[in-house]
């Protein structure tokens, strides 16, 4: 059996999908905090800051893979850092305790956010010194830390993926500092303008949501002894400036962008420009698929559908 973590989240409700349609509804045990109605499949409430309940539904359910995706996210572990080191680090302390109890395989991702100002903007290596000046990036460093112990120690595959920001017309996201690239395309769609919290120029590494659970999925099925990394690799789809987006937006859909920076900006400026992900490529075969225009292509298709 399969457990997602974090089930109801921006990556967990599209992987949740692709998970049941490789391996079976049957196989695959959605958690989150609250339950939704109406869910379509198995799901658990979980608290994976509760040993002891987190312990109890992996015993019951013979769970063998924890897809680990309970975090609390950048601009939201700023505006509450205990409770971002809580979920980020100490749920996961006891996730990966779990999984050594029950010889479990992990996916547990991690985040551009671990990189600090003084990495290379362009190209930002795999191997670099990690001095994120945010909550959130810390607890993330702390996260690859972990992982790589109980991998080295105590025999546990666990694997992650520094994610870029993610962007997907399936779920309107909270919390991020990405959000302002999804958030442009659901309003352009349904406003025809925006109102943008990071300045125009600002430039992230971002992938299209496919491109994200393929990638999850890709790493999961390699074989072990191909891979060189574990719980941090790097991972790199596209970059552009918010203008950049905008300006694609506006040719599809008549749309107006106006940029008024606020607290995000900050945490945007200590982020790399570009990833350099030659280690997932030459590891386990990583290309995405999707780039700026094809993705909002897809983006501006499913949200005229959804409306």
């Amino acid at each position: 059996m399969i457990l997602v973590t974090g089930a109801l989240g921006q990556i967990g409700t599209e992987l949740v999908l692709a998970l049941q349609e490789k391996y079976g509804h049957e196989n695959i045990i959605a958690s989150d905090l609250k339950e939704p109605e109406n869910y379509d499949g198995h799901f658990v409430r979980c608290d994976v800051t509760d040993l002891n309940s987190y312990d109890k539904i992996n015993k019951e359910n013979n769970i063998e893979i924890v897809y680990h995706l309970a975090a609390i996210l950048s601009a939201a572990g700023e505006k509450n850092p205990e409770l971002c080191k809580k979920v980020n680090v100490q749920g996961l302390e006891n996730v990966l305790e779990v999984a050594k109890k029950y010889n479990q395989r992990l996916f547990c991702p991690s985040s551009i956010a671990v990189f600090g100002p003084d990495v290379p903007k362009e190209n930002t290596p795999q191997d670099v010194q990690l001095n994120p000046k945010t909550v959130y990036g810390i607890t993330k460093v702390k996260g690859e830390e972990l992982c790589d112990f109980y991998f080295n120690n105590h025999n546990i595959d666990v694997r992650g993926i520094r994610y870029p920001g993610l962007i997907s017309w399936k779920h309107r996201p909270t919390g991020g500092t990405t959000d302002y690239a999804v958030e442009m395309y659901f309003d352009a769609v349904d406003k025809g303008e925006y109102e943008c919290f990071v300045s125009e120029d600002t430039r992230l590494p971002m992938m299209f949501m496919d491109d994200a659970i393929r990638a999850t999925i890709q790493l999961m099925d390699a074989p072990l002894k191909s891979l060189n990394y574990h719980s941090n690799y790097n991972l790199s789809s596209m970059s552009f400036s918010a203008k950049e987006l905008a300006d694609e937006i506006s040719s599809h859909v008549e749309f107006n962008c106006i940029y008024k920076p606020d607290y995000r900006q900050d945490i945007a400026n200590t982020w790399p420009v570009s990833i350099d992900d030659k280690d997932a490529r030459n590891d386990w075969g990583w290309k995405p698929k999707f780039d700026i225009s094809k993705m909002t292509e897809a983006m501006i298709d499913n949200l005229r559908r959804k409306k």
